[in-house]
Order: C-alpha cells, then structure tokens, then sequence
C-alpha cells in the first residue's frame, strides 16, 4: 500500500529521504507563500493608508522570504559556505529593515514624527524605566521627550546599519580564507548585542504606550517579529553546540556532518515560517482599513 501522495502519480513510500525532505520543504514554503499573498491582496485591495499599509507589507513579506531562502539552502546543502552566509546574510539584512518598518509602524499608530519634531502633547513627560543591564550605563529612569523617543529610534537603526556591515565583512574573510571560528564567534556576539539593543527599544516603547496602542495589538505583531528573528538565531547557535559536541552525527542523516547543521536550521525555519505567515493573518488583520473594525465597534455599540 502506497503513502498517500499530494502529487498525482508519485509514491512516496518509494522515496528516498532527501526527495521526501525536499518535498516537505517545498509544501512548506507554499503554504507560506499562499497566507502571505493572501494577507498582501487584502492590504492592496483596502489600500487606504500608504504609510502604515507600506511598513505592514514589508514585515509580513519576511516569512516567505526566509522560506524561499532556506529552500534555496536545501537544494544546494553542498555548496560553498560563502553561498550559505550570503543566503543567511539576505534574510538578516531584510530582517534589520523590518524591525526598523515596525518602530516606524508604532511612531505613525502615535502620530509621532522624530524628523519633524512633532511629539503629541499627552505623551510627553511620562517615565521611561531602564531594567538591568542597561540601568549600570543610563539612568534608571528617564522623562519622555524628543530626545528620548530619538535615542530609541537610534537603537534600532543601529542594527539595521550593523547587519549589513558585518554580512560584507563576513563573505569578504571567507573569501579571503581568513575566517577562523574565533572570528566568527566575535561577530555573532557583536550581531546579538545589536540585535538584542534594538529589540530592547521595541519592548521599551511597547511597555510605554502600551494603552494608546492596544486597539493595533501591538503585542501580535511584536511577536512575530521577535519569533522570527529569535527562533532563528538561537536555533542555530543550539545547532551548531549540538553539532560540535557531538550530538548530531552524521550517521543520523545522508548528509555528512558539515552540512547537517544548516540542512536541519533550513527545514526548521521553513515549517516555521508557515506558523509565522498563519499568526500574521491575525496580527496584520487587514479590517482597520476594510471598515470592518469600525462597523463592530459601531455596532456594539448600539
């Protein structure tokens, strides 16, 4: 008896384990890509305001592109390292703008505008509380004002300027073979800092206005993008300690040792990806500009 198959004609119980991997994967980043073009459609079709439509658009677009792109890994699980950092170095660079486009999305939500100095008057002079470790370098509290809604703007700018800088850098030592792993430790330390600074702000502004921004449940979006980038991130830290102390050997799998790491991340991410592109249909909710919001709320209200 032959395993039921989504493709006509193909028996699966015939199969090796990298095709039905592959498989899998591709089935994966379909699935991803039908809600994330389902959702995108519904923002297009209701487009009725640029500036908050434009930065949901590109946040929402980051869970196919980090499918496709581990989907690309998989099919080419033996190729250069160079071509692996590249690929990873695509998905991080787009990342940085995202979180970037999702503090712009908060300022708007606000009616805040850094560049033009416009801070609204009923959110000024609130408490900013710094927890530990930030609170050994600034101090513990802090008034809101411009200056400070800037600072926190910077920090998450920094790592949009930081991870494209270090991407370079990394491909060109590879290149050059002068990529020992003690380099490579150095700038994922450097990369997690300026990751973790920039999400630190987001979580800061979030806990400030946390009142003004609840009817965009902030904290749905916020989650995504965190899920995102902290499933990948220390997902493959844990793979890569779990490959060098000898968990993951290379008798596990087809594929010899070097290569079972980013095999592994790859899949991992892809099925992720299609959780992440299923919670974004909730959380980028296409209904405060169908109308859809404003006729519940009429409605209850009646």
């Amino acid at each position: 008896m032959s395993l039921m198959s989504p493709f006509p004609g193909m028996d699966l119980s015939k199969m090796d384990a990298p095709t039905l991997t592959l498989l899998g994967a591709a089935g994966g980043v379909m699935l991803s890509m039908h809600f994330t073009v389902q959702l995108v459609s519904q923002h297009l079709f209701y487009w009725k305001n640029p500036k908050e439509q434009k930065a949901i658009l590109i946040i929402v677009l980051m869970a196919p592109l980090y499918a496709i792109s581990s989907f690309v890994g998989l099919l080419d699980i033996q190729g250069s390292k160079t071509f692996f950092t590249f690929l990873d170095a695509v998905k991080e660079c787009y990342e940085a703008l995202v979180i970037a486009k999702f503090m712009a999305l908060m300022y708007s939500y606000l009616n805040i505008s850094i560049s033009k100095n416009i801070v609204p008057d009923e959110i000024k002079g609130r408490v900013l509380h710094h927890s530990f470790p930030v609170s050994l370098f600034l101090p513990r509290t802090v008034r809101l004002e411009h200056k400070t809604l800037k600072l926190l703007k910077y920090w998450t700018w920094q790592f949009v300027v930081i991870r494209p800088v270090c991407s370079i850098l990394i491909i060109t030592l590879q290149l050059l073979g002068l990529y020992p792993s003690w380099v490579s430790w150095t700038f994922t330390i450097i990369l997690n800092f300026s990751v973790s600074m920039a999400l630190y702000a987001l979580v800061l502004f979030y806990h400030l206005f946390a009142k003004e921004l609840a009817p965009h449940k902030p904290l749905a979006k916020f989650l995504c993008i965190k899920g995102i980038v902290f499933f990948s991130f220390w997902q493959g830290i844990a793979l890569n300690v779990l490959t060098e102390v000898g968990v993951i050997q290379s008798h596990h799998f087809w594929l010899d040792v070097e290569h079972i790491q980013e095999a592994i991340q790859n899949v991992l991410v892809i099925l992720e990806m299609v959780v992440f592109s299923v919670i974004q249909q909730y959380a980028y909710h296409v209904a405060p500009y169908s109308g859809a919001d404003r006729a519940k709320f009429e409605k209850k209200n009646e």
